[in-house]
Order: C-alpha cells, then structure tokens, then sequence
C-alpha cells in the first residue's frame, strides 16, 4: 500500500548537505520503486540558521517542521559559531528545543558490526569478527541536561532530576523494543550512589515485574557497562539508560562499530513522531571534500521508514542494499583498509551505488 508523507529536511552544517543529498537520491528510489509520495521541505537548522534567519531554530524551521510527520535531521555545529553564548550555538539553541518541543524522549541508537566491516572496529580482531547487534536507548529529554543550572564565583551546578512517569515510558520503550529482538533488557544506572538511579532501577524493575515478565531484565553500573560493552558487545541486545550516560554510551557503542559514519539514530515522541539523524557530528574537517560517508544518513532515513511510517519492506531494501555495496568492496575513507579487495570512493559515488541496488 503505497502512502503520503510529509518530511522537515534540515541539512544543517560541516556535511550536513552532502550526505543528506545522498539520503534524498535513496529516498527518491525508494518512492519510485514502492509507489509511495514524499513530500519534502527543505529548512535552515544550525549555524545556517543563525547565518540565514538569525537563530539556530528559527520559526520558520519550527513550522515546518510542526506541519511534517518526520524531520530528517543532518548535523550543527562548527568552529564558526564557537565564540557565539552556549544558548545561541547551533548544538544547544537547535537539537535541545526541537527535543523538548516535540516531546522527542526515546532516542534509539543500533550498535552493529556490517558484514566485511570488522577490520574497522577498534575492539580486538576476535570480539569484532564474532559480530554484535544491539540497541542503545537513551531517555532524552529529562536529567541533568535539562535540570536546573547556575553559577556564581566559586561554584557551579546542575541538577539531576527523574520523575517516576519519564523513568515509566522510556522503560517501556526498551522492553517492547527486546520483545521485537532477542528478549533481553540491560538497565544502566549509578543506583550505588545516585538518588536517580535508586529511583531508576526500582521503577525499571517495577515496570518489568508488573508488565514484562518475560523480558530477561539484568542492572549494570554506568561505569561497569563502560568496560563490558568493549569486553562482551554480542551479550548484549537493548541498554537502556538516563539522558548523560546513554550520551556517553551511544557514542563508545558506535566508535566500536567501526566508524561513527555509519550509525544512524531515531529519537521519538510518545505519539510516534521522529527525529532521525546520523550518530556523528558536521566532521567541518572535511565538510565540501566529497569524501564523507553518507551511509549514516541514509540509514537514518532507513529507520524514519521503519519507525514513524511502518515501511519495514522499505527498510530493508536500503539495509540490503547498503550491504550489497559494501560486500562489492566499495568503502568511504572512514572505512577502507588499503586491501586490494576493496575500492575506496567519495560521498556521491557510495550514494549513487547504494541507489541504484534500490531500483
């Protein structure tokens, strides 16, 4: 059954516009090939929105955004705005308000390894061939990033703080996420020393008991899952944890995946409305060189058709296809060897390839 959406396509900074150019080509390929009709609306985010309208999110932006049913979101960000007050730069006046504003609380991180891909892994050659799969899910829109803040001479502070129902809900995402996958949940916390986390692993264990007992449930401090993640990735299937420690985790859990070029996120409302990105920053480094891997994006756009549409066959066809293109040998800078088998190509090329698998 073909379907009629509305995207918020908000490229952004750095590579921004270069990869999310890629994602829109498999886009197109992908309404073409299941009949369906995308209709995107292009929108200043970031430091192009402080350059072109003045702010980070401008209203305008915000609009559009309200009147889509997904935003494709790129990346912000740059030595630019630097010198700009905290509030006013592209990280903190755009991704933090869309957050709140859409209620955005579940963010979804896939952690794996693609076929051919182990080499590019930091972990040790045996853990990273063995492979792994699992699913970081991070509260994000309560704690200490969105606690009270202050500062005087001598002292500076930020709070954190957790209520039962934010604790509830993303609890719940992560449990009916593991009925979907092998069955098992890891709650992280600091319950050993955090007020939060006590208040964390009771509701976790509540919500488990009371609507999930067939969910496998196991509890692991922040600074432990750290050290096991790096040791044992395969044991895992969903983590899920506050707003800082999913930040920090989400991020070591791509770094071993082999480059943060190739993970994508969703972060979701409670109504199901998403926000989908690539895991990595504007790299500015880099930004204009063509030789950025645009298979983050692209697997963004994969799980927005997944998660906000319910496009599974959709889904699929772009995994597969990203699978074809890499088992041929072709890879971006970020993941090529220097083997003889493979064959190292820019941002539009791997785009193009992908693309064309698709129709």
């Amino acid at each position: 059954m073909s379907i009629t959406k509305n995207i918020a396509i908000l490229e952004g900074d750095g590579i921004g516009p270069e990869v999310m150019e890629e994602a829109i080509r498999v886009m197109n390929a992908i309404e073409k090939k299941f009949g369906h009709r995308f209709m995107c609306t292009s929108a200043w985010v970031g430091g192009a929105g402080i350059d072109n309208a003045g702010k980070a999110l401008p209203e305008e932006t915000l609009k559009i955004c309200e009147q889509s049913d997904a935003i494709l979101f790129g990346s912000v960000g740059g030595p630019k705005w630097e010198p700009l007050p905290p509030n006013e730069q592209p990280e903190r006046g755009a991704l933090l308000p869309l957050r709140k504003h859409f209620g955005l609380f579940a963010n979804l991180r896939p952690a794996r390894i693609f076929k051919g891909l182990s080499h590019a892994s930091p972990l040790k050659c045996r853990i990273a061939k063995a492979g792994f799969d699992f699913l970081v899910i991070r509260e994000l829109t309560g704690g200490i990033y969105f606690g009270e803040k202050g500062s005087d001479e001598n002292s500076a502070w930020d709070i954190m703080k957790y209520t039962v129902p934010e604790i509830e809900r993303i609890a719940r995402v992560a449990f009916e996420s593991a009925k979907k996958r092998k069955g098992k949940v890891t709650s992280v916390d600091k319950a050993n020393v955090l007020q939060t986390s006590i208040l964390w692993r009771k509701t976790v264990e509540r919500i488990h008991a009371q609507e999930f007992p067939e969910i496998t449930l196991e509890h692991l401090y922040i600074d432990n899952a750290s050290m096991q993640i790096l040791t044992r990735p395969a044991d895992f299937d969903v983590i899920v944890t506050e707003n800082m420690f999913g930040d920090i985790l989400s991020d070591e859990s791509a770094q071993i995946s082999g480059s943060i070029g190739m993970l994508a996120s969703a972060s979701l409302s409670e109504s199901g409305f998403g926000m989908y990105e690539p895991s990595g920053g504007s790299a500015p480094d880099i930004a204009g060189k063509g030789i950025a891997n645009p298979i983050a994006q692209i697997l963004s756009l994969a799980m927005m058709l997944k998660y906000s549409f319910g496009l599974l066959e959709e889904h699929e066809a772009i995994n597969d296809a990203i699978q074809q293109v890499l088992d041929e040998g072709y890879r971006t800078g970020d993941i090529f060897s220097g083997s003889e088998e493979e064959k190292r190509i820019g941002t539009k090329e791997m785009g193009m390839r992908i693309t064309k698998k698709i129709v």
